[in-house]
């Protein structure tokens, strides 16, 4: 399994993914919202992943392996997932949240926020079926009345980002 960063007694090392959310340790993230003006790209997260399957999650969420930058990371795995190539990624911010996301699983995550602004109309995309059931464009605040009515659909992380980071991914849009 991949080394992503994680902090073990205060010093970032590179620790076993599954080992991280196992121990709920702080580790580095990467989440990215592909945006068509305020309409948001949402993926339906695979059967097969080991949390969270089957729930609907921001466009890409992911960890950046040790040594890797995050917008490095962001590009990669917008291809990885999505088979989305080419797209440039503007940075947002930075935030940490600690969530359970069930089996005895938790992310206590450090992510970079990007966004990227796209056509959807003309966006090239492929997804992953090992990674993505679905995607689907919606309007971001229509997606924020949708978690909080439905919220078990939805992923802890982008029913987090939605409450409590909006005006971040928003910005610039």
């Amino acid at each position: 399994m991949t080394q992503i960063p994680a902090w073990v007694d205060g010093t970032l090392t590179p620790v076993d993914k599954l080992e991280v959310h196992q121990r709920g340790l702080r580790h580095k993230a990467v989440s990215i919202f592909v945006m068509d003006g305020t309409r948001v790209l949402i993926q339906q997260r695979a059967l097969n992943k080991y949390h969270t399957p089957g729930l609907w999650a921001n466009t890409c969420c992911t960890h950046p392996h040790w040594g890797e930058t995050p917008q490095t990371c962001a590009i990669r795995r917008l291809s990885d997932e999505l088979g989305i190539a080419g797209v440039p990624v503007t940075y947002r911010d930075q935030l940490e949240y600690r969530a359970d996301v069930g089996g005895g699983l938790v992310e206590h995550e450090v992510v970079d926020l990007f966004t990227a602004q796209v056509d959807a109309e003309t966006l090239m995309m492929s997804p992953n079926p090992e990674e993505v059931m679905a995607t689907r464009w919606v309007d971001i605040h229509e997606l924020a009345d949708e978690v909080a009515r439905t919220s078990d659909l939805y992923t802890p992380w982008l029913r987090i980002y939605l409450a409590d980071h909006l005006a971040a991914v928003l910005d610039g849009t």
